[in-house]
């Protein structure tokens, strides 16, 4: 069954205090969305790679990440829209009519491993989608308007969601239109398929798959990437 992967990297990075779009930071003499796009060009589980990105970068990515470092894979780079979840949706009208799985993925999560794109496409290809995570640590309060706390959710049912996100094509695909056709925006992909009534798989994943948004993260990366390069 063919892979597809939609790479998000339109943010601006206003939380990284930076001149520079967060995507384009060096993080060890690379930009992170070069990192994160080898990462899935390397893989053998990986057919196509679909960048989106704003329009006034879809130039500079072309060359100086996709054709400087020969990554066959991609496929296309799209124009990304006002909100995150019209990039994406830019993304999924791009992808191959012989398609049969999408990931989905934050350009800035540049530390994706090999055996997590694999468990992630068998979970989509069995259950129709699925989400990567990790337990959450800390214990979680919910708060009122004027941050009293409300409740204290059980932490033991509670995950932090990151990406890949992962899903049979015409199942995000469908999700997303039905969303736009509602008018509803969700915070991630899993949320457009949870509102038609697809039940998503939570895959648990790596505390290294980390998404770089701030300066403090940067520091975090470059530790993960310097283990990383040791082994």
């Amino acid at each position: 069954m063919k892979s597809t992967v939609i790479i998000a990297a339109s943010g601006s990075g206003k939380r990284m205090n930076s001149a520079v779009k967060k995507q384009y930071i060096e993080l060890e003499g690379r930009m992170i969305l070069d990192h994160t796009v080898e990462a899935f060009n390397k893989s053998k589980y990986i057919d196509d790679i679909i960048i989106v990105c704003g329009s006034e970068d879809i130039l500079f990515v072309k060359h100086e990440i996709v054709l400087k470092n020969s990554y066959d894979k991609v496929k296309a780079i799209v124009e990304g829209g006002r909100e995150r979840q019209d990039s994406i949706y830019n993304g999924l009208k791009e992808v191959s009519p012989d398609c049969g799985i999408v990931l989905i993925h934050d350009g800035v999560r540049p530390f994706i491993e090999e055996g997590y794109i694999k468990e992630l496409i068998d979970a989509a290809a069995k259950y129709g989608g699925c989400v990567m995570g990790v337990r959450v640590k800390d214990t979680i309060k919910v708060c009122d308007d004027d941050n009293y706390i409300t409740s204290t959710p059980e932490r033991a049912s509670l995950w932090a969601a990151q990406t890949p996100q992962c899903f049979k094509y015409d199942i995000i695909m469908k999700a997303y239109e039905k969303a736009f056709e509602e008018g509803y925006y969700g915070t991630d992909d899993s949320m457009l398929a949870e509102r038609i009534g697809v039940k998503i798989k939570m895959i648990e994943g790596s505390y290294n798959n980390i998404k770089l948004t701030t300066p403090e993260d940067l520091y975090m990366g470059k530790l993960i990437l310097e283990k990383k390069n040791d082994i």
